[in-house]
């Protein structure tokens, strides 16, 4: 196994799709917290 160099490492990207997803999916969350504490709906049971 090679060890990379300074200027091989900065040329690695990744995660960027994954990172998006997981904004993504935390916005929904919070957003649906404060939908839930704002306006509670009863269950239709």
């Amino acid at each position: 196994m090679n060890e990379l160099t300074k200027p091989e490492l900065m040329e690695i990207n990744g995660g960027g799709i994954g990172v998006g997803l997981l904004i993504g999916a935390g916005i929904v969350f919070i957003i649906g917290v404060i939908d839930g504490y704002v306006r509670p709906l009863k269950c239709n049971r």
